[in-house]
């Protein structure tokens, strides 16, 4: 680490005398400068071992009072800072821990641990575990290594393992040494072993468990394995017994004689003890008849190498495009040539066609026709069905009121007699001595013009 120079730390010399052959540092800057040197110090720590053995429980406290001095500004001796600190850990060279660590920390103003139990094929070799902490008020960052020399341990693994589930107690809790010798000692007093350790601890939430409610101060639960020499006890054989486990099987808490030695500190659950006997165990290994539904053992898998050449994808790009490409073109070509190359129109189709079946279909049209002009001049001009078709007096036929291509949005809407220019009138006398074509005469017109008609 590259200390500052003098001058940046300011001046620590007193200068005597006209030139620098004499040279005087003051007490006040000599106290500050072995201050600034020994904080600067203090921070490089060295990389620190542990020597845990295989099969027996690890734990290592990450204490927020070790790493509060790594983050500048550097307090001063008596100081006392409360930032939140958060710690990520993981093996050298890989993005995780090893799968035989855990790492918990609840909160930022909490310390992080490490625990776990270390395996057997790890032993010899160190095992390098990268330890970042973060200033969360700050955002400064400190890092430092934690060595792992994993030692072999005598009797390993102890032939006779209990693993015990206690309800009140959180992980970080139950690691806390003080918690973990107390239960150690009750295990102790019940089991009576010359050699007793702990092996491994879990949460329960690694174990399936369900996250309790935040009421009543619950607890998630832990599950503590541990390991004697001897074996089991009276007491943890009666969880055994058929009048217990069919009051485990109804959800009743069987009657354990040893529990009051527990039950001051620790609340277990006595149907969830699992007794494991290691003499007693036969290997179920078999060797694997290799047939029909069993692939041979390929080894381990070898990635391609970076040397593999490049590979042109542009043709399949061109067949993936050309092939459906021409298929519908082709298709588009063939409709074209049936919708549009195959009409017959409609000369052709007039010229097949019998003339009193064109008639009869032009007379449709036309009144079609008639219809909707009816609907649009409604209340203009009286239809032409109604009106005559000859004279009433001279019997002379009465060509139509209008043509066919007459324009009838010109018209009022509201035409009395004097505005049809070519409606008939009928002489009749009146008081005033006009001469008008009545309702009725009208009506009998309509009626002789269906007549002729037919």
């Amino acid at each position: 680490m590259q200390l500052p120079r003098w001058w940046e730390l300011g001046d620590p010399c007193a200068w005597t005398g006209q030139g620098r052959g004499t040279r005087r540092m003051s007490p006040a800057t000599t106290g500050t400068f072995l201050l600034t040197v020994y904080t600067i110090f203090s921070k490089v720590h060295s990389d620190r071992n542990v020597y845990p053995s295989a099969g027996v429980l690890f734990v290592h406290v990450l204490e927020r009072e070790y790493f509060k001095g790594e983050f500048p500004p550097y307090p001063k001796p008596g100081e006392i800072s409360n930032d939140p600190i958060t710690f990520n850990t993981n093996l050298m060279g890989y993005p995780d821990r090893p799968g035989w660590l855990r790492y918990i920390q609840r909160t930022p103003y909490s310390d992080g641990v490490l625990y776990g139990s270390p395996t057997a094929e790890n032993v010899g070799k160190p095992t390098i575990i990268e330890i970042t902490a973060y200033n969360r008020r700050t955002f400064e960052t400190a890092r430092h290594n934690l060595i792992i020399n994993i030692m072999s341990a005598e009797d390993f693994p102890l032939p006779y393992q209990a693993e015990f589930f206690i309800k009140n107690m959180n992980v970080e809790e139950m690691l806390a040494s003080e918690v973990l010798g107390d239960f150690l000692g009750a295990v102790k007093n019940v089991w009576q072993p010359e050699r007793l350790n702990a092996i491994n601890i879990t949460s329960a939430l690694d174990r399936g468990g369900r996250v309790p409610l935040p009421i009543n101060d619950l607890k998630e639960g832990v599950y503590v394995m541990v390991g004697a020499d001897v074996p089991f006890s009276s007491c943890l054989r009666e969880v055994e017994n058929p009048q217990n486990q069919l009051r485990c099987s109804q959800e009743m808490e069987p009657v354990i004689t040893c529990d009051k030695k527990f039950r001051t500190q620790f609340y277990i659950d006595w149907c969830k003890i699992s007794l494991v006997d290691k003499t007693k165990q036969v290997s179920t290994y078999q060797e694997v008849i290799r047939g029909e539904g069993i692939l041979p053992d390929g080894g381990e898998y070898k990635p391609p190498s970076d040397s593999l050449k490049s590979r042109d994808y542009y043709t399949d790009f061109l067949i993936t495009l050309a092939v459906p490409s021409a298929v519908a073109l082709v298709l588009f070509l063939i409709l074209a040539y049936i919708m549009c190359c195959r009409r017959e129109g409609v000369e052709k189709r007039n010229m097949q066609t019998p003339d009193i079946q064109l008639v009869h279909h032009s007379a449709i049209q036309k009144s079609t026709k008639e219809l909707r002009d009816m609907s649009k001049n409604r209340e203009i001009a009286w239809p032409l069905s109604t009106l005559p078709v000859f004279h009433p007096v001279t019997g002379e036929i009465i060509p139509p009121l209008h043509t066919d291509n007459y324009d009838s949005t010109n018209m009022p809407l509201m035409q009395t007699q004097q505005n049809l220019p070519h409606q008939t009138q009928i002489p009749q006398q009146q008081t005033t001595g006009d001469f008008r074509l009545t309702t009725f005469q009208r009506f009998e017109a309509s009626i002789m013009k269906l007549f002729i008609r037919f």
